[in-house]
């Protein structure tokens, strides 16, 4: 079979959606001709961790490991737990410290793309070991952290070696770009850097039609979507909870802070009696102190548990029990491509699904296409409103459910069909 090499960051333990994609990949490449072997870090600094993931990794592949030098130790010494928050995607908006601001110029000034820089240099004198050692003609890179692609554009100037780089999320135009604090100089950089990635490789893939639109003005390079999808994690019945809970799986950042879905929630706690003995929100994952304050502010503390981290084999069973899965993000103009990975598998899971985003958000072509939930913007209050009180109805009558709806072409086993296609 043929053999490629995936360069990757974020590997079990790992925990978090960065490491779904290419432990699935990974998992079924094998039934379709291919034998993936795996470049990751030795002591990698991973924000959140999930040793449940590692029973996962099918037997017998083959993992190199090269030890990475990261900052967030040093700065973990100087600043405590500010590093781990940042580490993690909370970048705060309001009440920031000294030195989490300190931290942000840091990480956007000086380790451009991002913390991962240092690990270049030593990983494509490795790597270009390991390509002859296992006479490898291919190679996959997979970011962010988008310091993977520079070792994959080294690694091909210098061998030769075919080239696909993976972007899971944009690079420039992804929406806390503009929050890392950066100057000129440092804007400047992040753009050449894309800039000549995008136009090195051989293969461009990408988890939206959004960014793919972006590439291309970009690059004239060819570039394909593969979606984030589903694994099987969803055989056998579950039992929904009793109570009409609503759970959203996942980071909540500081930015994706839905106002008009706690407005809503508030005013139908007042309103409705019989939806205020029933209601329970479920927030599993990492919830930033702007969430929680906002949680506060409408009244909402009493109806809501606050699970923190939990494993991914926990939140899908969250997930499948839920009456309703609540899907977000961030209101910008920068978001409306971004994909979460978890929409496929609340999809998977077939509880409707109760989104709310930017205008154009790409999420909407496929939830109305799937029929698997409504999507809404952030000002759209009255229609919320009244979904939320159709599907209460729904649930109090014992009949929560969706039209029995193709999804198999999200399935992680038929895009990894589709990422054969070009091994």
């Amino acid at each position: 079979m043929k053999k490629v090499l995936i360069v990757t960051y974020y590997w079990p333990p790992a925990g978090g959606p960065g490491v779904q994609r290419w432990l699935k990949f990974v998992t079924y490449l094998p039934q379709f001709g291919v034998t993936p072997v795996l470049y990751i870090p030795e002591n990698p600094h991973y924000p959140l961790t999930d040793e449940s993931l590692l029973q996962e990794v099918p037997s017998g592949i083959k993992i190199y490991k090269n030890p990475i030098s990261e900052p967030y130790r040093l700065a973990k010494l100087l600043f405590g737990n500010k590093t781990r928050r940042i580490s993690a995607g909370i970048i705060p908006k309001k009440n920031s410290s000294v030195a989490e601001k300190i931290l942000l110029y840091i990480r956007g000034n000086f380790f451009i793309p991002d913390a991962r820089i240092n690990w270049v240099k030593p990983s494509v004198k490795a790597i270009t070991q390991i390509l002859q050692k296992e006479t490898i003609d291919t190679i996959i890179t997979t970011g962010p952290p988008h310091s993977m692609h520079l070792i994959g554009y080294e690694l091909q100037q210098r061998t030769g070696v075919k080239w696909i780089a993976d972007f899971r999320d944009p690079w420039t135009s992804i929406g806390y770009h503009k929050e890392l604090r950066l100057g000129k100089r440092a804007q400047n950089k992040h753009r050449r850097l894309e800039q000549r990635v995008l136009t090195a490789a051989d293969t461009i893939i990408v988890t939206s039609h959004t960014t793919k639109k972006e590439f291309q003005e970009l690059t004239k390079k060819p570039i394909t979507v593969i979606t984030n999808g589903y694994d099987d994690d969803y055989k056998g019945d579950a039992t929904l909870d009793a109570d009409f809970t609503m759970s959203h799986i996942g980071s909540l950042l500081s930015e994706r802070n839905p106002e008009v879905l706690w407005k809503t929630l508030a005013e139908l706690i007042k309103e409705q009696p019989t939806f205020k003995e029933h209601f329970k929100l479920q927030l599993i994952g990492v919830v930033s102190q702007e969430i929680t304050a906002s949680l506060q502010e409408y009244g909402l503390t009493d109806y809501v548990t606050l699970y923190g981290y939990l494993t991914h084999a926990e939140a899908v069973q969250y997930q499948r029990r839920s009456q309703v899965l609540v899907l977000l993000e961030i209101n910008s103009v920068e978001t409306k491509g971004i994909i979460p990975g978890k929409l496929f598998e609340y999809m998977a899971a077939r509880r409707p699904i109760i989104g709310i985003g930017p205008k154009d958000w790409e999420v909407n072509n496929i939830v109305r296409k799937t029929e698997t939930g409504v999507v809404f913007n952030y000002d759209d209050h009255s229609k919320l409103k009244s979904e939320l009180l159709r599907i209460f109805k729904e649930y109090r009558e014992g009949k929560v459910t969706l039209k029995n709806q193709d999804i198999t072409a999200y399935s992680r086993k038929e895009l990894t069909r589709e990422l054969a296609k070009h091994l």
